[in-house]
């Protein structure tokens, strides 16, 4: 059992006490005996109900259990079944059409469809590289997995395969042919890529091998740029909401064999990650909870850091910033470097013993939204 503290009724461990009091409440404008009486307040006042909850819960499943007991081995009989469960409030009646309005939700979750992470928040690794996924390389994804087909000189080998990389860039430029496609040929054919100026704004201009110059087939996916001593250093397509960069370096390993000199392609990909305190953690006791809840916390200020051996190198891994483009029209153009994050608290069916109140364990979920919310 960990040392505990006493506030009020509840007894709180004290490494979960000295993080909320010193780590968390500090800059919140909450102060940490507010914290603790609002806490008592809220167990007294609904931890019954949520027994209450679980105790029908209960009771529903045993009725369901003696059910299936005494119809064990018998064909299911649809409407004789959806009765029993409408007898015994597992099924309710239909309430009339409602209308649902929602203001200020984020177009990751509103408007933009992409992938979403889970990732238990107390290992802090796992944490950062969801928290970071939202840009990936495609050529490193399609490099490293079966996308690829492993055949005719295409194997993973230990060293760099080049025979490999040449079908990645190959299906790269089939995706973006598809995703930002050119007014004529493909990517796949291009030897240069140039901006223009036309009227103002910044124009996207495509040589091609056969001598032809293409731009894009629908000029607005051009989002933006970045040039270093006026060459064309990353080119910012959009297509869905989602973006496209293309990074281009003459002098890089896989850039100097482009005839573009384009080293890779990046993708805007994980728009959302849920940072989960349930299911994907094994949080068992107070100190497990500090630890969530501290990881949570480096998120929240942007200071979670966690240090790693690759190929015989320390690696620290930290949040992305964001990033920053010259748009066509010569304005700055930001866009977000993390996922859009969300915390998954313990459901209602779950108590804990890193706090108490008057010596019985409380809800966990309690706690979590609490903490983390």
């Amino acid at each position: 059992m960990s040392e505990t503290v006493s506030v009020g009724g509840l007894q709180v461990a004290k490494c979960l006490y000295d993080l909320i009091n010193n780590d968390i409440a500090p800059g919140t404008d909450v102060e940490p005996a507010a914290f603790w009486q609002a806490l008592e307040g809220i167990v007294r006042d609904l931890g019954p109900k949520n027994r209450a909850l679980l105790d029908h819960r209960d009771a529903l499943q045993a009725k369901l259990d003696d059910w299936h007991s005494a119809h064990k081995g018998q064909a299911l009989d649809q409407r004789e079944y959806q009765a029993f469960l409408a007898e015994i409030g597992y099924l309710v009646a239909e309430g009339p059409d409602f209308t649902v309005s929602t203001e200020n939700v984020d177009p990751e979750i509103a408007t933009l469809a992409g992938p979403q992470l889970v990732v238990p928040v107390d290992n802090a690794r796992y944490a950062l590289n969801a928290a970071n996924a939202r840009w990936g390389s495609l050529y490193d994804a399609l490099y490293g997995t079966d996308v690829i087909p492993a055949t005719d000189g295409a194997e993973k080998t230990s060293a760099f395969n080049p025979v490999r990389g040449a079908r990645v860039v190959e299906r790269a430029a089939q995706i973006l042919d598809q995703a930002a496609p050119l007014a004529q040929g493909s990517y796949s054919e291009a030897t240069a890529f140039a901006l223009r100026d036309a009227g103002g704004r910044k124009q996207l201009s495509v040589q091609l091998a056969n001598g032809a110059s293409t731009e894009l087939a629908n000029a607005a996916q051009f989002a933006g740029f970045h040039e270093t001593d006026g060459r064309l250093t990353t080119l910012l397509l959009v297509n869905n909401g989602l973006h496209i960069e293309l990074l281009f370096d003459p002098n890089d390993a896989i850039g100097k064999v482009h005839p573009a000199g384009l080293k890779d392609v990046v993708m805007e990909s994980a728009l959302t990650t849920i940072q989960d305190c349930e299911d994907s953690v094994s949080a068992v006791d107070a100190e497990d909870k500090t630890r969530v809840y501290g990881n949570w916390l480096g998120i929240m200020q942007g200071t979670l850091e966690t240090t790693l051996n690759k190929g015989g190198k320390s690696l620290v891994r930290r949040l992305n910033p964001d990033r920053s483009y010259t748009a066509p029209d010569g304005s700055t153009l930001t866009l977000p470097g993390r996922s859009v994050l969300l915390v998954r608290n313990v459901s209602i069916h779950m108590y804990t013993d890193a706090v108490t109140l008057d010596g019985a364990e409380i809800p966990e979920g309690f706690l979590d939204a609490m903490v983390t919310v």
